[in-house]
């Protein structure tokens, strides 16, 4: 086999020599595009080899593990540091115990020592809340759209920064798990601009809910703002109309929901309970991004 590829190797060079100057130089342009894919290829499969460990690590909430996957100078287009990146990483295992991620890769660019990942991730947990005496049973759903950005460093490929297009969670306790409810609001919004969050729950004929609509920007601590519960209008749609910061802030719209339920127990005698507790998060991205933070191509 070795004889064989060397016998290819010298008919190419005799090949390439027969032609003109121009024509060699056509076959030298081949050679260095065919060189560069394989370069890119090899690249992709290291990015992809570091999502996949990203995932394996966050779900088996190996701290160290994951930490050494990004670059010490790491910043994301809420302007969290590595270091702040990590303490939300930590506090977010300690409040879901049981969280576990998945990463699906839409696609991967290279362009010299940097690089992009186009990716769609999800994440799963359960929860316990204590109502009136009655330990509520619940469960995290987490969706969100993005990009991963890579860079070389000392010939190791690491994550260095994150920005995140999409993201809604749902958090859900007791019976609003089986209760069709959704947040909307605008991907992206115009800083000192308005814009309208609306929440849209299918309540059972026997349940009312009062609920809030706040806004947060998404800042390191977080400050939350006060909410104001309404019960819901008789369409179930609740609005709320926001003006968007003009920090340059990315944004969070956040729905607390409380559903009670009501059960005839005698002709005289009607018992209202809690039937369930349930938060929406959904992420609103202000125009202005931080600055020096990486951006998608």
């Amino acid at each position: 086999m070795k004889r064989i590829f060397s016998a290819l190797i010298i008919g190419l060079f005799v090949f390439v020599n027969l032609y003109t100057p121009a024509e060699a130089g056509f076959f030298a342009d081949k050679k260095t595009e065919i060189v560069q894919n394989f370069k890119d290829k090899s690249a992709q499969k290291s990015i992809r080899k570091i999502l996949e460990k990203q995932t394996k690590f966050a779900s088996n909430h190996d701290y160290t593990g994951l930490f050494n996957l990004y670059a010490n100078d790491f910043i994301n287009t809420d302007g969290f540091t590595k270091d702040i990146y990590f303490k939300l990483i930590k506090d977010t295992w300690t409040s879901y115990p049981d969280i576990t991620y998945t990463t699906e890769i839409k696609d991967i660019t290279v362009d010299g020592n940097k690089a992009s990942a186009e990716v769609y991730e999800t994440s799963l947990a359960t929860s316990t809340q204590l109502e009136e005496g009655v330990k509520l049973y619940g469960e995290l759903h987490s969706y969100s759209n993005g990009f991963y950005y890579f860079k070389k460093v000392d010939g190791k490929w690491l994550i260095s920064g994150e920005k995140v297009t999409k993201e809604k969670s749902f958090l859900k306790y007791g019976d609003t798990r089986f209760i069709e409810m959704d947040l909307i609001s605008p991907e992206k919004v115009v800083p000192n601009e308005y814009y309208t969050a609306s929440l849209k729950i299918d309540l059972p004929e026997n349940a009312f809910a009062v609920a809030s609509i706040g806004c947060d920007e998404i800042i390191y601590p977080q400050k939350q703002t006060e909410e104001v519960f309404r019960r819901m209008p008789d369409d179930n749609i609740l609005e709320r109309m926001f003006y968007a910061n003009k920090n340059g802030k990315n944004e969070y719209n956040v729905a607390s929901i409380g559903v009670s339920k009501s059960e005839q127990i005698t002709p005289e005698k009607i018992r209202v309970y809690i039937a369930g507790l349930a938060f929406i998060m959904t992420r609103v991205n202000v125009e202005d991004e931080v600055e020096n933070a990486p951006k998608d191509k």
